[in-house]
């Protein structure tokens, strides 16, 4: 069965070809719906593929199968090929599953809009890209897709591309991404000159048997780094992420959840024996680098007022979990996060677009308010992501974050602290967001002003109400809409359940099982943190880390629903630090100096030149014109004049008479 692995890209990639060709005679929905199924028939055959891979021994769960020589050049070859292990059928699984919830939502959510069939035709090519990214059976197969990916990135970002914002984050996106993808690059041409192959089972084995230097594995691992900081949104390059939620919230739920954000994290996991052959400090780097993203993004959170924002930069500081995960070995962690994340953060956006679609467009939570009452399907779901983010227990965040944070203080106290104090803010601000959208005043009614807004009555409709965009009240989506809310609220709750820890009398046969999957693929660079402090002390962590959960979410209801304690929201968190502004104006300054220094030249110099000559010639030209009358008495006269001049000219000068 996993011969047929590459039905998983053909089924998105046929629903792109046929909405092309018929999409606009399809229409709204069934286009739409055409692509949804082809999505799904991807994720039916990921499952066989699963089960069928789930059904061999450890040592043989792993498939390659070559559709072409696709660059046959003397000893340098590379192979359409693709790789059917654990972990590319794991990302195949959510990216796939996960997806075809979110084109499901999308038909609902994009209900009406004129370019209804393009917006599918772009989320087929998107799946398309990223199944292509992950069963990669090389670097540049994987390259294929993450290109790919970008290129998607940018059309889906910029759909609404008559809004100049929309145009701005979508170039802003493929730009960044292209600093990445540079690192990526250099790592392939490295690898190569290293190895003679892009196969990751080569470059592997090369790491593992120690053949691969030291240094060239550190170099690799960094350019890979710079890729994966690109792809996956971390510091310096996430300043792409949210600025993209300028694109429907469909494209914010597949790329922040469930795809192209963790492409990043996936390809370090793919060359982890690369990683672990580096230099002490290579993984050390990675691991800050995701700790201290975490702890940035987590910070900026605090103080967003967009709904859509708030989950943007949440969304930057978890995949800082999996970079620091990635970082300290711990890659079972870090894809185990991953696919809790999928579920929770997938579930959250598309929550927070049922609420646009309810409340009219709006996405400014400080007009929000007592939601709960008039879309309970809707906050019902979107409090299950809330817990799970948020860290509290049975929910599926908190078994993936806590066992980051026991790989982090088996590595490192300093780490650990930096991923404490992020739950802890994780948990503030996702609680700050329920409670100013779900809770609280009804800042949507007639009535709402900063000083009373009335809530609604338990039981009782939302009254008629004038808003910014005419008379409504809030009202709960349809059932395309949030029937994958309920899902994606279900795999959030229980998804832990795919690497529970040996706590609490856990019976050992259902413990750690993602782990045990996972194996093949992990064992040479996963670190053993048997005998440490942290693992000896588990139950401890659990305790803090559920107390660290419970403290955001106690803090951030006396802030904003008890309001007894006065809000913190400085302007320098509420601005990102002005980081943003501060790379636009090193990066964007002198650019546009010199571009208006040519212009200026171009204007003043070149163009005044040229228009300067052709004022005196014109200017001339109309002296000159004057003279001419028409009249042949005056000819006869100028010709007379200029004989007698000449003659004087003989007779006096050259002296010939």
């Amino acid at each position: 069965m996993a011969d047929l692995v590459w039905l998983i890209p053909a089924f998105p990639l046929a629903g792109f070809v046929l909405i092309l060709l018929f999409g606009r005679r399809l229409g709204d929905p069934k286009a739409g719906y055409l692509a949804t199924a082809m999505v799904f028939g991807s994720f039916a055959s990921a499952v066989l593929i699963f089960f069928d891979l789930l059904s061999r021994p450890t040592e043989e769960r792993n498939t390659v199968v070559t559709l072409f020589s696709w660059l046959p050049v003397g000893t340098f070859q590379v192979d359409m090929a693709f790789l059917a292990d654990p972990l590319s059928i794991t990302m195949c699984l959510f990216v796939t599953g996960i997806g075809g919830l979110i084109h499901l939502f999308a038909v609902g959510y994009m209900h009406g809009d004129p370019k209804f069939s393009k917006f599918f035709l772009y989320l087929n090519l998107f799946v398309f890209s990223m199944t292509l990214l992950v069963l990669g059976e090389n670097l540049l197969v994987t390259f294929l897709g993450w290109e790919g990916v970008g290129t998607c990135s940018y059309l889906l970002i910029s759909f609404w591309h008559t809004r100049e914002s929309a145009a701005t984050a979508g170039k802003k996106a493929f730009v960044t991404n292209r600093v990445g993808d540079w690192g990526v690059m250099l790592a392939m041409f490295l690898a190569f000159s290293a190895v003679g192959s892009l196969s990751y089972s080569v470059i592997n084995e090369s790491a593992e048997t120690g053949e691969l230097a030291a240094s060239t594995a550190s170099a690799i691992a960094l350019l890979l780094l710079i890729g994966a900081a690109g792809k996956s949104a971390q510091l310096p390059l996430y300043i792409w992420l949210p600025d993209a939620m300028e694109g429907p919230t469909p494209v914010s739920a597949l790329i922040h959840a469930a795809t192209m954000v963790t492409g990043g994290v996936f390809l370090l996991t793919r060359i982890n024996p690369v990683i672990a052959a580096s230099y002490d400090w290579v993984p050390t780097t990675i691991a800050w680098v995701g700790a201290i993203t975490a702890l940035f993004a987590a910070t900026i959170a605090l103080a967003q007022n967009d709904i859509k924002k708030v989950l943007a930069y949440s969304t930057v500081s978890q995949i800082g979990y999996m970079m620091l995960a990635v970082g300290v070995g711990g890659y079972v962690a870090a894809i185990f996060h991953m696919v809790t994340h999928a579920a929770f953060k997938a579930l959250m956006f598309l929550g927070a677009g049922s609420v646009i679609h309810g409340m009219h467009d709006e996405q400014d939570m400080r007009k929000m308010g007592a939601l709960r009452k008039v879309m309970p399907i809707t906050a019902g779901t979107f409090i299950v992501g809330w817990l799970a983010i948020a860290g509290v227990p049975p929910f599926s965040g908190f078994w993936s974050k806590d066992e980051i944070l026991l790989f982090a203080l088996a590595e490192s106290p300093a780490l650990y602290a930096v991923g404490i104090i992020t739950a802890i803010l994780t948990a503030f601000y996702m609680s700050r967001q329920v409670i100013m959208v779900f809770f609280g005043e009804a800042k949507w009614t007639s009535h709402a002003n900063e000083a009373e807004a009335p809530e609604v009555a338990e039981g009782e409709p939302a009254p008629e109400t004038h808003h910014a965009h005419g008379e409504f009240k809030p009202h709960e989506s349809p059932p395309v809409m949030w029937i994958p809310l309920v899902v994606l609220a279900g795999l959030a709750a229980i998804g832990g359940a795919l690497n529970l820890p040996k706590l609490f009398g856990i019976p050992s046969g259902i413990t750690y099982e993602l782990e045990h999957w996972l194996e093949p693929v992990i064992e040479f660079g996963e670190a053993d943190i048997t005998g440490t402090w942290a693992y000896d002390n588990k139950y401890i962590l659990v305790v803090i880390a559920v107390a660290a959960a419970l403290s955001g979410l106690a803090l951030a209801w006396l802030v904003y629903m008890k309001k007894r304690i006065k809000p913190w929201e400085p302007t320098l968190f509420a601005n990102g630090w002005y980081y943003d502004d501060a790379i636009s104006w090193f990066m964007g300054k002198p650019g546009r100096d010199g571009f208006q220094a040519v212009t200026d030249f171009d204007a003043k110099i070149v163009d005044g030149g040229v228009n300067g000559v052709a004022v005196a010639v014109r200017e001339t030209a109309t002296q000159v014109r004057k003279g001419q009358t028409g009249y042949v008495r005056q000819y006869a006269g100028i010709i007379g004049i200029g004989v007698v001049l000449l003659l004087g000219w003989f007779v006096v000068i050259r002296g010939i008479l």
